[in-house]
């Protein structure tokens, strides 16, 4: 019989997808989703704003616990450990972005994490397992912003991955869990209830909260299914529900498990090679180009010699931001990193260090630092450009502008690259044969029968091994200040 409802058909879809229908595509970026999140996830336990999220989630006990990434020390029950490895993930803006724009991995990769972790070893969850359950998840993101016109208004009320990560987070879980087609309805209506954070808190340290939340409230949503707890069945399609976002869907986009098409194998990710808001890599590179036609790659900008720096870029407010103070508010700002990469003619993590952000040199820049915002320059991550041009007090200008960056969905990272970002993100926290172990078996990962291979490397080295590394690192951050 036909289906009732847009809710029904994601319930129907979580539950009959199966490993057959993965792609080869999909597998190949799904893996390399997971290898990125990962190592974004063991960085971002270095941040302040983890070991808050940290701390108050060690108020819970419990006697099934799972790991939390690099951290040995710290075990929580699966709902917080995916809660806090979500805020890592999301601690630095370091994870991916997809298009419409939302972080998708952050919210899904913890929650399989945890669950792998903590539920009975029989049966054991394999990496196919684990990799059909990411991509529902993902999907599931997907499809929630890209079938109906009034899904693009999200972003304008909320933080999309607050929203529709919920609801990923929730079928991820589900698929894992083996809910039938009604308790993956029922947990789709319990996530709606939990979904939704917004934008005013961007370049903040709650941000990464909303990862986290999502991660933790899709797990909750399952396992509340799984106990009989009973929502709208047609929270989807409802106006009081979220039926204000799929007014005008068309039935065309519906998922089809006849003829199942994966919107992963239709458009990649964007990886990002600093931590920054996306919008900021258009700036980036832009900017690096201008650099080299004002001093060699070695030497000092000229910063007496600079009379105004103009960047055309798209009326994205909450992305500017012209005398950042926090590393929070620096990585969403177009002036902090166009004047960063002016400077020093590169950008890495050490680049948002408060140090770093407060140098004269950088204030000084930014002094000189207008904002043009062209009518044909939307805010779109499929469209959008950064224009700079740099003038001299001789009165020479140097302009370029950057149509697409080297990471983005049009221009991926090659495997090489993305392997060597997850190297130095995940050796602060691990050693260099775990870290190219784990690269090995998320190379592999549909071959693995047993997913704990996998998890009881993410707990990491052992506590002295832990404080070994974190010394190093912080006396690393302390020669660059």
């Amino acid at each position: 019989f036909p289906l009732k409802s847009i809710t029904e058909s994601f319930a129907t879809t979580i539950h009959g997808l199966k490993a057959g229908h993965l792609t080869d595509r999909v597998i190949q970026r799904s893996k390399r989703m997971i290898l990125d999140t990962l190592g974004a996830g063991f960085l971002g336990t270095s941040t302040e704003v983890f070991h808050k999220a940290s701390q108050y989630s060690k108020i819970y006990s419990s006697n099934i616990t799972s790991t939390v990434w690099g951290r040995p020390d710290i075990r929580l029950p699966p709902t917080y450990a995916a809660f806090v490895n979500g805020v890592a993930i999301h601690s630095m803006d370091f994870d991916d972005t997809w298009h419409p724009a939302t972080h998708p991995s952050g919210a899904v990769l913890p929650v399989l994490t945890a669950l792998a972790e903590a539920l009975p070893r029989s049966p054991k969850f394999s990496g196919l397992d684990l990799l059909l359950a990411f991509n529902v998840g993902i999907e599931v993101q997907g499809r929630l912003l890209h079938f109906a016109k009034e899904a693009k208004d999200i972003p304008k009320r909320f933080h999309p991955p607050s929203v529709v990560g919920t609801l990923g987070s929730a079928a991820a879980a589900s698929k894992f869990l083996g809910l039938s087609s009604t308790k993956c309805q029922e947990a789709l209506a319990i996530a709606v209830s939990h979904a939704g954070a917004p934008m005013a808190n961007a370049a903040t340290q709650t941000k990464p909260l909303h990862i986290g939340n999502a991660a933790k409230h899709g797990i909750e949503a399952a396992f509340l299914a799984m106990l009989g707890l009973q929502g709208n069945k047609q929270v989807l399609d409802l106006e009081a529900g979220f039926g204000a976002f799929y007014a005008n869907y068309s039935p065309k986009v519906l998922p089809n498990l006849d003829s199942y098409s994966w919107l992963l194998d239709q458009q990649d990710v964007a990886f990002k090679r600093f931590p920054a808001h996306l919008s900021t890599h258009w700036v980036a590179d832009a900017a690096a180009s201008v650099r080299k036609n004002l001093v060699a790659e070695t030497a000092l900008l000229p910063i007496d010699y600079i009379k105004r720096i103009v960047l055309r870029i798209p009326n994205v407010q909450y992305v500017n931001r012209p005398f950042p103070d926090s590393e929070h508010e620096a990585r969403h700002s177009f002036q902090y990193v166009a004047c960063a990469m002016l400077l020093d003619g590169s950008i890495a993590v050490p680049a948002f260090h408060e140090c770093q952000i407060n140098r004269p040199q950088v204030r000084e820049l930014l002094s000189k630092v207008e904002l043009e915002y062209p009518p044909d320059n939307l805010p779109s991550f499929n469209t959008l450009y950064c224009e700079i041009s740099v003038t001299l007090k001789d009165g020479a200008t140097f302009t370029h502008r950057s149509d697409t960056f080297y990471g983005h969905w049009r221009e991926p990272l090659s495997q090489e690259d993305l392997e060597e970002k997850f190297r130095a993100n995940a050796s602060k926290m691990l050693s260099c044969d775990m870290v190219e172990s784990l690269i090995k078996i998320v190379e592999n990962l549909e071959d693995l029968e047993d997913c704990s291979v996998l998890t009881t490397l993410l707990k990491g080295p052992s506590p002295p091994e832990v404080a070994s590394n974190s010394s190093a690192y912080n006396n690393s951050i302390t020669n660059l200040s």
